[in-house]
């Protein structure tokens, strides 16, 4: 069998085919969490644009995380839906490696953005007083820059890094799309090297974010436990309770994803664990910030009324 990418015509996802009677179900439920992603993201984006009072930091930041969530999300579930509908479960190797660059490309921007908007909310929570003078519109616009070029410049190297990895045996990928671990299982060799400076980019874009994160809120905890009244204290706690949540779906899997070893990955958990950061947190990333948040509703409100007014 040889082992050079340059052999490689494409890849079989086999996705879930262990289950092929519950293929239509999942076919089903997943079309119907992409729809509820694709409706909610899209209304924060648009809400966001749409009402002045929504131009803050902390919905410019948000705005840019719904736009992830929606491009994340395509980027693999159109590939499982057509996976999941017929018999034909094959990717070519172009395709395969484009899609492994566009997810990590936006995986590793949505970690850095976390670690932005905690520090948003950091600055409004410990620095109330200079949060406007802090969150000046040009830092939140060089901030942004900044999560896209890191995201896109982590990716260059890990896919870099794979592409130069011979790959050996039948082109089998256990998964439904492609992602770096199962990557890794094909690749033959001595890929020792090349694994521990993956290992390290991939602790250094989900380890470090995680830490500033949690730093951060332990500034904004002893803060908030400075407040001496108990409804600001309650107010302080809520502005940053849904960013915390997103913050612990994400990189919770994230970690236990990519920061095993290839020899104790298990491909069965990990596509399970895929299936939630790549739809399940996507599709609640919405409701989480606009459950109780009063300044969405409100914007809701106002465009739905003009809506109904003009017609």
């Amino acid at each position: 069998m040889g082992c050079s990418n340059r052999s490689i015509e494409g890849f079989i996802l086999l996705g879930f085919s262990d289950w092929p009677q519950l293929e239509p179900v999942r076919f089903v439920l997943i079309s119907i969490f992409y729809s509820l992603t694709l409706l909610g993201n899209s209304t924060i984006i648009a809400l966001s644009v749409l009402d002045p009072q929504l131009h803050t930091p902390m919905y410019f930041f948000l705005c840019h995380l719904s736009f992830l969530d929606l491009c994340y999300t395509t980027s693999t579930v159109p590939q499982l839906l057509i996976n999941l509908h017929g018999p034909d479960h094959t990717i070519t190797y172009g395709g395969c490696v484009a899609q492994l660059f566009i997810f990590l490309a936006l995986a590793s921007t949505e970690c850095v953005l976390l670690v932005v908007m905690s520090f948003d909310r950091y600055a409004a929570v410990c620095r109330p007083l200079h949060y406007t003078t802090i969150m000046h519109p040009q830092l939140c616009q060089i901030l942004a820059l900044v999560t896209w070029l890191g995201g896109l410049v982590n990716s260059l190297i890990q896919t870099s890094l794979m592409m130069a990895m011979p790959l050996c045996g039948v082109q089998i990928l256990n998964h439904f799309f492609c992602e770096m671990p199962v990557f890794l299982k094909l690749a033959c060799a001595d890929t020792n090297g090349t694994e521990a400076k993956m290992l390290v980019a991939r602790a250094i874009i989900l380890v470090v974010p995680a830490a500033l994160i949690v730093g951060s809120y332990v500034h904004i905890v002893r803060a908030v436990l400075r407040v001496k009244c108990m409804s600001g204290r309650r107010k302080a706690f809520g502005t940053c309770r849904s960013h915390l949540l997103v913050v612990s779906l994400f990189f919770g899997t994230g970690i236990y994803t990519y920061l095993q070893p290839k020899s104790s990955y298990s491909e069965s958990r990990g596509k399970f664990a895929a299936l939630f950061y790549t739809i399940v947190s996507p599709m609640l990333n919405p409701l989480i910030y606009t459950l109780r948040n009063k300044d969405v509703k409100e914007a809701l409100k106002k465009v739905l009324g003009v809506v109904s007014d003009s017609g």
